[in-house]
């Protein structure tokens, strides 16, 4: 078995053996405890008490991110040269045929 570095010692130290956390509790306890230097990601298990197999208890789900997906969106239009203001003026980014 291996030994425990100084910084699991002191995380261990702060965590209670079988508490159940509040997310608001545990998301305050995760930003006290973390060591690491850059934005970390956490997984959250839910136990839900349903059956899988079973088709009206299927569990399904979007959850959407305060900050969206980190991805731009631009809108390329292709039109002719007589609709290229049209385009422009509903937000297009790029317009043209070229």
């Amino acid at each position: 078995m291996s030994k425990l570095t100084k910084n699991q010692k002191l995380t261990a130290g702060k965590i209670e053996a079988g508490k159940a956390y509040t997310i608001a509790e545990a998301s305050a306890l995760l930003k006290e405890i973390t060591t690491t230097k850059f934005d970390a990601s956490v997984d959250m298990d839910v136990r839900l008490g349903v059956d899988p197999r079973k088709a009206n208890q299927m569990v399904r789900g979007v959850c959407t991110l305060p900050n969206g997906t980190g991805k731009t969106v631009r809108v390329l239009v292709l039109c002719t040269p007589d609709k290229e203001a049209e385009a422009k003026e509903a937000g297009a980014d790029y317009v043209g045929l070229d």
